[in-house]
């Protein structure tokens, strides 16, 4: 199992290449996680641009449209992993909108540094990245309990957050700035890194297993979805850092 639900133990070993057909690569799945970082970017930037140039206007309808959008797009691809050539590119494209969307509205509201929060993504990317290549950090067994429990954990703690939302009610180790707060937003970010690393793993055993080629799109995807979480919960962590109690 992995912390990411785009990925369990069974993502690789229920497909195969095709006698005669290219099998998915390393190399190929970081070329096309390169693509959907790209289409996040240029997504991400139109949102952007389109709250400063309308004077900060409302952004919500672009938040909730890409966020519902992807979650849609997400979903279809995890059942029809052989589409994911197509629905790949749609999510980063739907994620970017939403992404551009709320660092704008979060970089308004609480002051934050967006480009501080890009730097802090891909600076753990790269950082993990290369202590799993060195095997520093391995995805041990242990290790992947550990983060699934953890990850769903924060999870079940989102959801209630969500549900107490509608009778007003805040979780204060959520949504508060105080110590607690930002307790809780630096336990979700190492545990979104932490994901990071049970990805690296089973994009290698995909590699190794001689997934089809398509699979390369699929593992991207699954990618993207961790990066994204990442990104958001630094987002959140240095909101709450720029309104301490």
């Amino acid at each position: 199992m992995t912390g990411n639900p785009t990925l369990n133990q069974n993502t690789f070993t229920d497909v195969s290449a095709a006698r005669g057909s290219e099998a998915m690569t390393i190399g190929g799945t970081v070329q096309k996680t390169g693509i959907l970082l790209g289409l996040v970017i240029l997504a991400a930037s139109y949102t952007w641009n389109l709250y400063y140039a309308n004077s900060g206007a409302s952004m919500s309808g672009w938040a909730m449209g890409g966020a519902f959008g992807g979650f849609a797009i997400a979903m279809v691809t995890i059942f029809k992993k052989t589409w994911s050539p197509v629905t790949a590119p749609l999510y980063a494209i739907c994620e970017g909108l939403f992404v551009g969307a709320i660092s704008a509205i979060f970089q308004s509201r609480y002051g934050v540094s967006v480009i501080q929060a890009v730097l802090l993504t891909f600076g753990v990317l790269a950082a993990l990245l290369g202590a799993y290549q060195t095997g520093i950090i391995r995805a041990s067994a242990p290790f992947k309990r550990g983060v699934i429990a953890a990850t769903g954990g924060i999870a079940i703690a989102y959801f209630i957050s969500i549900i107490l939302g509608f009778f007003h009610i805040q979780v204060p180790f959520i949504a508060g700035s105080g110590p607690l707060g930002i307790g809780f937003s630096i336990f979700c970010v190492v545990i979104a890194a932490m994901n990071l690393v049970i990805d690296f793993d089973f994009i290698e055993q995909g590699a190794k297993a001689g997934a089809p080629k398509y699979m390369e799109w699929y593992a991207s995807f699954s990618l993207l979805v961790t990066l994204v979480w990442l990104y958001l919960e630094i987002l959140r962590l240095l909101s709450k850092l720029n309104r301490r109690d």
